[in-house]
């Protein structure tokens, strides 16, 4: 199980390193909603692996980044999700409180999918918003990543 999620979270840091690079060659893609996106997603990472490790996190769930502060948080995250992966038993459950207070349990590997899940979701619809601001989209899929 922890070489699957491996093997996810380097696709994940992939696909997010190169979309922001694609970013980065072209600022002006960079829009209000773009960037909305591209922090959001990083954001929730960050504090998803601040939950499962019970450490303070540094951003908020709606924090803005600049495309330099987006690839060091990406690289951040990836490291950190590494480090959970070789430390953590996947099948624990944590509690946790949300950004509204609410408290929460979920096993890690729950969390981790998530992570997944909801980075794939925003990269969707950042592929959409760059494709509005005349980018040729970049293939994200998984299976292509494996290809």
């Amino acid at each position: 199980m922890k070489s699957f999620f491996k093997n996810l979270f380097e696709y994940n840091h992939h696909s997010n390193a190169e979309v922001i690079k694609r970013i980065v060659s072209n600022e002006a893609l960079y829009s209000e909603k773009a960037q909305i996106l591209v922090s959001h997603t990083l954001n929730a990472h960050h504090i998803w692996n601040a939950r499962i490790e019970e450490v303070e996190t540094k951003f908020s769930v709606w924090q803005l980044h600049s495309l330099k502060e987006a690839l060091a948080i990406d690289l951040y995250n990836f490291k950190t999700a590494n480090v959970i992966l070789e430390v953590k038993n996947l099948q624990k459950v944590i509690d946790y409180t949300n950004s509204k207070g609410i408290h929460f349990q979920n096993k890690i590997q729950d969390i981790l999918f998530h992570i997944i899940n909801h980075s794939t979701y925003h990269r969707g619809q950042l592929m959409s918003e760059l494709k509005l601001q005349g980018f040729t989209p970049i293939t994200t899929d998984y299976i292509f990543y494996k290809r």
